[in-house]
């Protein structure tokens, strides 16, 4: 036990380390992906994320209800913040947006995009059965009843509860309009600009009952493993031009810089699916029996201990050779 806390203690102190002293990350060059776990260990730990979600990892939980959320639809009238952080597109989000079909009221903070370039436009994180879509929205809520605000749930196993849309080209899509039509207001690296709010709803698949459910990890630094993870099955379009203004208008770099970088192919690489299953709501795959136990091992990692929900109950990983079971059916 000594050493399980001794090994927590000293993750979470040097991810704090490099906090304090502004640790830079980026997708590519020295300080890519492959470096990111120096600075973040958790980049280099087990139950990371995106994943190719593959037909032999799905299974079928009749329990899981379909995605509910509430406040969705906002009013013109009130302002949101859209923003470039250097990484992404962002929104803010007002904390009276939440999902309300899960064990938890998940509380909506931000959302914010991953795409490709123009010359490579594959750009979503996620894959089905190695398919790689254009891009990819997430939308990203925290645990609302556990914990004050985001920051506090980051890095806690039940903190993150995501919603994944993946988009491909094709049909014009006029509810993704209403943040492409401000896109060059936040060209560089730190802009914002206010704008109208709209229905949230209407970025989202028509039906949010088919989807695919696992425990995965934020897909940026620090990696922390604490995301409840929903990605939809069905995904969105939205047309050539508007996918080139997402993918050619954006600069990692602030405006005042020499050499302006830019933010194009901002997706992270698959990741091991460390004997994870997907567990989905529409019948594909092996059908999970509501009082089935599920044994989930978790192999020998020479990385940092962890923390983790493993879907009814909290095991550690990484110094130790475990095993944690799963109970299936639980709704989280």
């Amino acid at each position: 036990m000594h050493s399980r806390s001794c090994a927590l203690s000293l993750v979470l102190l040097l991810t704090s380390f490099s906090a304090l002293t502004g640790a830079k990350w980026t997708y590519g060059g020295p300080e890519g992906e492959h470096h990111w776990s120096k600075h973040y260990p958790y980049c280099g730990g087990a139950f990371q994320s995106p994943i190719d979600i593959k037909s032999e990892l799905l299974r079928f939980d009749p329990t899981l209800r379909p995605i509910e959320v509430q406040n969705y639809n906002l009013p013109p009238s009130e302002q949101l913040t859209l923003g470039n952080n250097g990484h992404s597109l962002q929104i803010s989000l007002p904390s009276r947006m939440f999902i309300s079909s899960l064990r938890h009221r998940y509380t909506a903070a931000q959302l914010h995009f991953h795409w490709g370039s123009s010359g490579l436009p594959a750009g979503s994180e996620h894959m089905v059965n190695s398919k790689q879509y254009a891009a990819e929205m997430h939308v990203v809520h925290y645990n609302a009843d556990k914990y004050p605000n985001i920051s506090t749930a980051v890095d806690k196993s039940d903190g993150l509860a995501v919603l994944g849309v993946l988009i491909d080209v094709g049909e014009f899509n006029p509810a993704y309009e209403h943040i492409l039509k401000f896109i060059n207001g936040i060209k560089y690296r730190d802009q914002k600009v206010q704008v109208p709010a709209f229905d949230i709803r209407a970025l989202l698949p028509t039906r949010l009952d088919e989807y695919y459910r696992y425990d995965g990890s934020l897909t940026t630094p620090p990696c922390y493993p604490s995301v409840l993870w929903t990605v939809f099955r069905n995904h969105v379009t939205i047309s050539q031009k508007q996918f080139l203004a997402l993918a050619t208008s954006l600069f990692s770099s602030n405006s005042q810089d020499s050499a302006h970088m830019p933010l194009q192919s901002n997706f992270r690489k698959l990741q091991l699916v460390d004997s994870r299953t997907v567990l989905v709501s529409f019948k594909e795959g092996k059908v999970e029996t509501p009082n089935a136990l599920a044994l989930l091992l978790v192999h020998e990692w020479k990385r940092p201990l962890f923390l983790f929900r493993a879907r009814g109950c909290a095991a550690g990983f990484g110094l130790l050779h475990i095993s944690c079971m799963n109970l299936a059916g639980t709704v989280l």
